[in-house]
């Protein structure tokens, strides 16, 4: 059975909201990452983003990845030799 979106966020642990802001904040994490590690879209990073950040913390955070090339692999340079998966992997949760 699919989860709709709103199910897949609200059944994460407060540790795994923490990793997501972290992966999120983290420019060198790509959304592509944080789906295949927490199984969460772009647009469901951005929900759980608004609902978790104050406002002027939000509108921050979309200010700095809207069109980062580094959040999305699929606009990265060749160039750029950076495992965003092993920076995944060192995420701890901070509850």
């Amino acid at each position: 059975m699919q989860l709709s979106s709103s199910q897949r966020l609200a059944s994460l642990s407060p540790g795994d909201v923490s990793a997501v802001i972290q992966m999120a904040w983290e420019d060198r994490t790509s959304f592509e990452t944080i789906f295949e590690r927490m199984g969460l879209t772009e647009p469901e990073v951005i929900r759980l983003m608004r609902a978790e950040l104050n406002p002027s913390s939000f509108r921050l955070w979309r200010m700095r990845v809207r069109g980062r090339t580094t959040k999305h692999r699929a606009l990265r340079s060749p160039e750029m030799k950076f495992d965003d998966h092993a920076i995944a992997d060192n995420r701890r949760a901070n509850c």
